[in-house]
């Protein structure tokens, strides 16, 4: 009855039948004009070397628009949008956060790329030999990628299927399946090069897009920021608590200690994303390295304010009660604010629904493939390319294509499987996993000598472990309206991240590992300054 009445009402079709033929034209058109650039970037050099890092070739600006690109995935642009439309201060804050995660990669930037590595593997072999600590390495980058994956495909499919005007599950699955085949294209082919174009030609549109949604959303209330924000504060689901901390149903009533948790995981676990460590460690240099980042820092500070902007203009025009009656999350408020600040027949109104609709293609094609690619990078240089009998250039290239097809079609049809299900808590489960296994043991490696294998292994392993347990007995997972069982509670964890706990336990971990000599501390690898 309730999705008989909102498909009456037109809420769940912002596009209309009039303008649903051109949008829907337009976009196959950029869809394959896209394939065919990317086809045309492949590279025909087939080095490994070449494939994964560029030859370490790409400028500093370059490279900086690139890493900004990083950060513009369909996740961030519609989810932290309609978090800030639903939620109010609680989406401000994890868009604030976002921004302070680039400034710990900054911190960092110099020393990742001056070891010489470009995957966790081998900067996690920076203080320990043998193929442990690289096997451990390839396991978290699986752990991390595999769910950015399917939510990624998720909130593509939802997005396309409310392009067309058809939500149904069955048509958010058939979307789903259809994005992820054609993202596959595009990973197929990819290499490092190939897609830093891509990613750097998707900032200057993003922000241009959203600039013109939020000044039309402006518009309307005669250019008075204050207007906008206190129509938005009127039209949200929760006027009274809409600027407060706390509304955000998934946190709300957790407590401060939460929300710290919180903070810990986005912020440290988005600066240590497997496919910006990969990224930064392409940069020429060290001095590169960092002043690419500076860049990048300054580009995503600008996205996300325009982010912010359109998340309260999208309250203000659309209305929190219309937003979340097509998605709980928020995801439709850009296609919905697109929609509704011009007038329904105009040629303008289909062209800025359109473009909406190619920045989400783009920001889908690049970010899945950007975690992918990283992903297979990792398997084949850390696990696959090791075996006792020496792999030629062509068979990693064999293994690392093989790779890439493999987790595509994992992704997708994990994506398409649990389509029906809450588990957008598999985003905060992944920023733990990195904030917890990676930062700890970058920070031990680059910064304490008596860091050893030992060390490592407990703090990777052992925080793995944590923020697998702590996030499958938390409110995320059974016990809350949000939760994946909410029928069922077992949720003993009282936070909604692991990051307060893990983090900690990570550091502790290494620490206790290390203060003992290990038996192989005499055989300890190397520090990789040579290799460029």
């Amino acid at each position: 009855m309730t999705t008989s009445f909102l498909l009456s009402s037109g809420v769940l079709d912002p596009v209309g039948s009039a303008a649903r033929g051109p949008v829907i034209s337009a976009f196959l058109v950029f869809i394959g004009l896209c394939l065919l650039w990317v086809f045309t970037l492949a590279s025909p050099d087939e080095r490994p070397a070449s494939l994964y890092t560029a030859d370490r070739s790409l400028s500093p600006g370059f490279n900086g628009f690139a890493l900004a690109g990083e950060y513009v995935t369909v996740v961030t642009l519609f989810a932290a949008s309609g978090a800030i439309a639903l939620f109010g201060y609680d989406g401000l804050a994890s868009a604030v956060d976002s921004v302070i995660a680039l400034g710990v990669l900054l911190l960092l930037a110099r020393k990742i790329r001056d070891s010489g590595q470009y995957t966790l593997g081998g900067l996690f072999s920076l203080r320990a030999s043998g193929r442990g600590p690289r096997t451990a390495a390839a396991v978290v980058t699986l752990v991390i990628t595999v769910p950015l994956l399917v939510v990624q495909l998720r909130a593509a499919g939802i997005s396309a299927a409310l392009l067309i005007g058809m939500p149904s599950d069955t048509a958010q699955v058939a979307c789903t399946i259809l994005m992820g085949c054609l993202v596959a294209c595009f990973a197929a082919v990819a290499d490092l090069r190939g897609t830093s174009f891509v990613q750097a030609a998707k900032v200057p549109v993003t922000l241009v897009t959203l600039a013109v949604v939020a000044l039309l959303a402006l518009r309307k209330f005669s250019w008075s920021p204050a207007g906008l924000l206190s129509a938005a504060v009127e039209q949200s689901a929760a006027p009274e608590g809409y600027l407060s901390r706390g509304l955000w149903a998934h946190t709300a009533g957790l407590g401060p200690l939460n929300t710290i948790s919180d903070h810990i995981v986005v912020i440290l676990g988005m600066a240590m994303m497997p496919h910006l460590i990969l990224r930064v460690a392409a940069s020429r240099d060290g001095r590169s390295a960092r002043r690419s980042t500076s860049i990048a820092v300054g580009l995503t500070g600008a996205f996300y304010l325009l982010l912010i902007m359109t998340g309260f203009a999208a309250a203000a025009v659309v209305g929190g009660e219309r937003i979340g009656a097509v998605d709980a999350n928020g995801q439709a408020a850009p296609i919905l604010l697109a929609s509704g600040v011009l007038g329904h027949g105009s040629t303008a109104r289909v062209v800025l629904i359109t473009v909406v609709a190619c920045v989400a293609f783009l920001a889908v094609l690049t970010a899945v493939t950007s975690v992918t690619f990283a992903a297979a990078v990792s398997l084949t240089d850390d696990v696959l390319t090791r075996a006792k009998r020496p792999v030629t250039e062509t068979g990693q290239v064999w293994i690392l294509r093989t790779a890439v097809a493999g987790l595509c079609l994992g992704g997708v049809t994990l994506s398409a499987a649990v389509h029906r299900y809450p588990v957008e808590f598999l985003v905060t489960f992944s920023l733990g996993v990195a904030a917890t296994c990676v930062f700890p043991a970058l920070v031990y490696s680059f910064f304490w000598p008596g860091f050893d294998r030992r060390g490592l292994m407990w703090s990777v392993y052992g925080g793995l472990t944590l923020c697998t347990v702590l996030t499958f007995f938390s409110p995320t997972v059974s016990g809350s309206a949000y939760a994946l069982w909410p029928d069922v509670a077992f949720d003993w964890y009282p936070f909604h991240s692991p990051g307060l706990v893990s983090v900690p336990a990570a550091f502790l971990l290494g620490w206790l590992g290390s203060a003992k000599p290990s038996p192989d501390a005499g055989r300890r690898a190397p520090r990789a300054h040579t290799r460029v």
